[in-house]
């Protein structure tokens, strides 16, 4: 896997930036279409918050795209973060690889 050395977008700076400020989308406006209380709201744009695949299924809803879009910003970022961390890349090379099956 290809990964950069820029720090990619969260799911907060995404949600906040490409879709509340462009629809005019306060926080608990957000919340009420979303049928979820605001604190959730508050959480994911503040990056507090991971998107499940139940909360992009709703984002996906509300903003009419896909549940792939969100989560796939979800993953790119913890992917990143795990590449990045130098604890996690240490605990990720004590990993043995299994011998291929014969």
């Amino acid at each position: 896997m290809l990964m950069t050395a820029r720090k990619p977008a969260t799911v907060g700076e995404i949600l906040t930036e490409e879709f509340m400020q462009p629809l005019g989308l306060t926080q608990a406006a957000l919340a009420e279409a979303m049928g979820v209380q605001r604190k959730h709201v508050n959480e994911l744009c503040n990056d507090r918050r991971s998107v499940t695949a139940a909360t992009a299924l709703i984002l996906a809803r509300v903003f009419g795209n896909s549940p792939d879009f969100w989560l796939n910003v979800q993953r790119r970022n913890d992917l990143w973060l795990v590449m990045n961390s130098p604890d996690e890349r240490a605990r990720v090379a004590r990993a043995k690889p299994l011998p291929t099956a014969a």
